[in-house]
């Protein structure tokens, strides 16, 4: 056999295995993190209902909105560890099962400590679960190719906003039944979807494509072949130990910019359910929930469109930095603008560009970062960024008593994410060594 053929065979056979793993593998992973995204941005929904019901004051449902991050962050990088030693089916499963439970554990809330506490271990139980899936996928998906699988995974969020946002409005429409108010109902009905989930990714995922038996041998030979390529050439460049990630110029300047993600997209997440009710003179039901779906659909556009094109073309830093100043002039034109037409057509904007420069941000470090740096690292940029969702709504809040003026506190947001594309237009120079990973990676 000439070595044309052999190479053809083996260009095939990849293809005909990422083929396989994007339909076995990826509607079902975007299906777990809408269920997490449902089950974090939730309590914008009950937040009216809550301080109704338990008397929380505007500072305390932010320090409790925010204060699940700080749980997340503490237990990411470990959990990531434990991912990468036991294995991601068993991991993700366990971490979907317990957050689930601690999720349907809310509708417990009668005071600002039980509520303190419960979105802190809500936190804890999530840790690690989207960097974990990010890690997940650098085991099945090549670089040039990553960014359009991490964007199908990444559907999950305007998934569950999309289809989270009518179902939680519905469910606060749910009043006494079987001695449970309405925002109970929500926090037990969403918190079990997750559970059920979790048990099920216990049986029908798999660690790695050695395990997959979907996959031919001459597949799984393959696609192992390009990824042990491709991972060897990362920790030839990257940093190679912990250590070495925290003394990582770059791997400092990945945090910042997911952190500035971060606080671009749960200071709107939290908030948006009540501005729209705000402009339409009602409370937060199932006609709100409706109206919002409609940012996450143009989210999931946009998403689907730009990662495709940031694929074929090798520009996933470029379009991360248009995305991102999508996202920043979005939440500024909300907070500027005051009839209902023109601010959710705003929020449009900002949600397609903070929904789709998360799956191209993180073709960047998962590009440059290998073996046990990839766990580490991954999990490192996931936590310390996530830490923007603690500050957003602090700081949204806070701005806003500054200033005196309720426009500040998204006009913040705004330029925490055009801090994130300064700090992405850093990036440019020196040539990263991900630019050498695609090399090896299938053409697309």
């Amino acid at each position: 056999m000439t070595p044309e053929k052999t190479r053809s065979d083996h260009l095939a056979a990849i293809e005909s295995a990422l083929a396989k793993c994007r339909w076995k593998l990826l509607p079902f992973l975007a299906l777990m993190f809408a269920l997490a995204m449902i089950d974090r941005s939730n309590v914008g929904f009950a937040k009216a209902a809550l301080q109704a019901d338990i008397g929380l004051s505007n500072a305390a449902f932010a320090l409790g909105a925010g204060i699940f991050f700080i749980g997340y962050a503490i237990f990411e990088v470990p959990s990531n560890l434990m991912l990468h030693r036991v294995g991601a089916r068993v991991w993700l499963s366990r971490i979907m099962i317990t957050w689930g439970l601690v999720s349907a554990a809310m509708m417990f809330t009668r005071d600002e400590t039980t509520f303190y506490v419960l979105r802190f271990l809500l936190g804890v139980a999530e840790a690690g679960f989207s960097p974990g899936v990010i890690l997940y996928l650098t085991y099945w998906f090549p670089a040039q190719r990553r960014g359009q699988a991490i964007g199908i995974y990444y559907f999950g969020l305007p998934l569950a906003l999309m289809l989270g946002s009518p179902l939680s409005g519905w469910l606060l429409e749910m009043h006494d039944m079987f001695g449970l108010t309405n925002w109970q109902w929500m926090f037990l009905v969403e918190g079990l979807a997750a559970v059920v989930v979790g048990i099920i990714a216990l049986f029908y995922l798999k660690s790695k494509p050695e395990e997959a038996n979907w996959l031919t041998a001459q597949e799984k030979a393959a696609l192992s072949l390009e990824l042990q390529a491709e991972d060897k050439l990362k920790v030839s460049h990257g940093p190679k130990t912990l250590l070495d990630l925290l003394r990582n110029t770059r791997v400092m300047k990945f945090i910042l910019i997911y952190f500035s993600v971060q606080v671009s997209v749960y200071g709107v997440i939290f908030y948006l359910p009540t501005r729209i009710a705000e402009l339409l003179g009602t409370t937060v039901g199932f006609k709100v929930g409706m109206l919002i779906a409609v940012p996450w659909l143009c989210a999931a556009i946009a998403m689907y469109f730009v990662t495709r094109y940031a694929d074929r073309h090798g520009s996933h830093l470029k379009m991360a930095m248009c995305m991102l100043a999508l996202a920043a002039i979005g939440i500024a034109a909300s907070a500027l603008l005051n009839s209902f037409g023109p601010v959710l057509l705003a929020f449009c904007f900002a949600a397609a560009g903070f929904v789709t420069v998360q799956p191209l941000f993180w073709t960047l470090p998962t590009s440059y970062l290998g073996g046990v740096a990839a766990a580490g690292g991954i999990a490192l940029i996931g936590s310390m960024g996530n830490i923007g969702g603690f500050v957003a709504p602090m700081l949204k809040a806070n701005m806003e008593i500054w200033f005196t003026d309720p426009r500040a506190g998204m006009l913040s947001l705004s330029a925490a994410g055009l801090v994130g594309v300064y700090l992405l237009w850093t990036l440019r120079t020196p040539a990263q060594p991900s630019a050498q990973v695609q090399g090896v990676a299938t053409k697309a």
